[in-house]
């Protein structure tokens, strides 16, 4: 049998050299089944067999409000905050049951079937050891769906970082000029990734206010 290792060090920049590197190695990668290792099991005593993984939109934000910090005793409440805007911003894209509300984002999204959710609630999952293990009190997520649910078959978003104004030891009194986020959105079946982009892009414009200048950069996705 004739095994080949393709070890890629790039995946969590995007791997912007893999696809360029097989569309000119065909004949060399050439194989009759492709195996991915970089998958996770349910426990060291349940062998996991991984179908599917989601795939990722992934963007950043830029926020601009005056052309210069200020100082928030001469300008607060008169000049709108990067910052503040930005949060709320990032605060509409998931409503009170936790489903995304771009427009559109959800047109083509594959339903759980009936079989799928059966065997997945066939898993022997402890969900209490599974809140205990990460340190939270309770879960959360889209209304509906299990959390096993949620975490393999559903679409996500989340803020990656988020940053902006004075960080540093003790406090300033600063109205920042720019905040910045880093922002993703896990995808699943049929869900095209160029299209969910641009449909972001346009959203983000039209929830940002005229108080602000808004740039939204796609960074990459799969």
């Amino acid at each position: 049998m004739n095994v080949k290792f393709l070890f890629e060090g790039e995946e969590e920049i995007g791997s912007p050299s893999l696809e360029a590197f097989c569309r000119a190695n065909k004949e060399l990668l050439k194989a009759d089944v492709i195996l991915v290792s970089d998958t996770s099991m349910l426990g060291a005593d349940l062998p996991s067999l991984t179908t599917g993984l989601r795939g990722l939109a992934y963007w950043e934000i830029e926020v601009t409000g005056p052309n210069r910090d200020l100082h928030s005793g001469h300008f607060g409440g008169a000049v709108a905050n990067p910052i503040n805007v930005l949060c709320r911003i990032l605060a509409q894209i998931t409503d009170e049951k936790g489903r995304i509300t771009i427009p559109g984002f959800y047109d083509q999204v594959e339903e759980i079937s009936p079989k799928e959710r059966e065997m997945l609630s066939s898993i022997p999952f402890r969900e209490e050891e599974y809140k205990k293990a990460i340190g939270v009190k309770e879960l959360t997520g889209e209304e509906g769906y299990s959390t096993l649910e949620r975490n393999s078959c559903r679409p996500s978003f989340d803020v990656c970082g988020i940053w902006g104004g004075y960080t540093g030891e003790g406090s300033k009194t600063v109205l920042p000029s720019k905040a910045y986020a880093k922002v993703s959105c896990r995808l699943v079946p049929h869900q095209d990734h160029h299209t969910i982009s641009q449909a972001f892009c346009e959203y983000i414009r039209q929830l940002a206010p005229g108080t602000v200048t808004v740039k939204v950069t796609p960074m990459h996705g799969g």
